[in-house]
């Protein structure tokens, strides 16, 4: 499995995590009972799919290999395994957080030695 999962997280929850030293997760994620995140190939559709038009994003890219047993690999959307944290996670997993502005197109520009 991947060892780089990403999180799209609004400036405000991330501020919030900030003071806590942990992410709890968004709204949805509490709802569903686990964080969601993705893998690379991943995170560009999740943001289409679940974050169109949002100007408050930032991109948290976090080290799976520091999540333990709380993170399992899970079928959701095209039958592809996902990354889910059941759980929260610590800011020492986090391994960079940038933001993810939308451009005059209405798509999110992504940092350009974004692997996907």
């Amino acid at each position: 499995m991947e060892t780089r999962i990403y999180k799209i997280v609004t400036k405000t929850l991330w501020a919030e995590a900030e003071k806590k030293g942990r992410f709890e997760g968004a709204p949805v994620d509490q709802n569903d009972g686990y964080i969601h995140f993705s893998t690379a190939a991943q995170t560009r559709k999740t943001v289409e799919k679940h974050f169109a038009a949002a100007t408050d994003l930032l991109l948290v890219e976090a080290d799976a290999t520091q999540l333990g047993g709380d993170l399992r690999w899970e079928t959701s959307r095209g039958g592809a395994l996902f990354p889910h944290l059941y759980g929260h996670f610590t800011l020492d997993s986090v391994l960079s957080v940038c933001e993810l502005p939308l451009a005059s197109d209405g798509l999110h520009v992504f940092p350009k030695d974004f692997p996907a």
